[in-house]
């Protein structure tokens, strides 16, 4: 049990840092849309690079930021009974809720939007393009330039944006494996977890 509640922590601390560039987007959009609007007024000048970044930063911050939120116990819930729960029944319903719906449905998701990258990041690549053909360096080159470009004038390639998708699944599906370990573990008295709910102001 310890080895696995080590694993656990290894994950916190690996979102932690996730968190952390999650909040790096947010400030960076912030200040990519302020200066686009500085310089669209004062210069007359735009460019959709400008707004496509501030979206891809969005991105950033959504996928990257959601594990940590499910860490930090954040997440959104529908709340009828669970803030009335003993400490014992609120981690019971959340190992029934990580097993039964977050662990499937969010390996689902990172299935499907790892296709979508993978499609994303190989546009423009032709069937007889590979490592043995071309060497590993101007493969990579390839793959990294050959990507979907967005149909906006000045747009940008998609791929960067589409791989905040299965990354961020990625990491509340192994966010979701941590909470159950350290729920096991907190049951089993070999872990020590704050279970105290505060239901969000409505």
């Amino acid at each position: 049990m310890n080895a696995l509640i080590a694993f656990a922590e290894a994950i916190d601390r690996l979102n932690d840092r996730f968190g952390v560039l999650a909040e790096w987007a947010v400030l960076l959009s912030c200040l990519i849309s302020a200066a686009n609007a500085v310089v669209r007024y004062t210069f007359d000048y735009s460019s959709n690079s400008f707004l496509e970044i501030q979206w891809y930063l969005f991105a950033a911050c959504v996928m990257l930021g959601a594990a940590q939120v499910l860490r930090i116990n954040e997440h959104v819930r529908v709340d009828l009974i669970y803030s009335r729960l003993s400490g014992k029944s609120k981690v019971l319903v959340d190992l029934f809720g990580i097993t039964v719906f977050l662990l499937p449905v969010i390996g689902y998701m990172a299935w499907l939007s790892w296709g979508l990258f993978m499609g994303k990041l190989t546009t423009g690549m032709r069937p007889d393009d590979s490592i043995a053909t071309l060497g590993l360096l101007p493969y990579v080159h390839k793959l990294l330039v050959s990507g979907e470009v967005s149909s906006n004038a000045g747009g940008l390639i998609r791929w960067p944006a589409v791989l905040m998708l299965p990354l961020g699944f990625a990491m509340v599906w192994l966010q979701g494996v941590a909470e159950i370990i350290k729920r096991i573990g907190w049951l089993s008295h070999r872990y020590n977890m704050d279970t105290h709910y505060e239901r969000p102001l409505q």
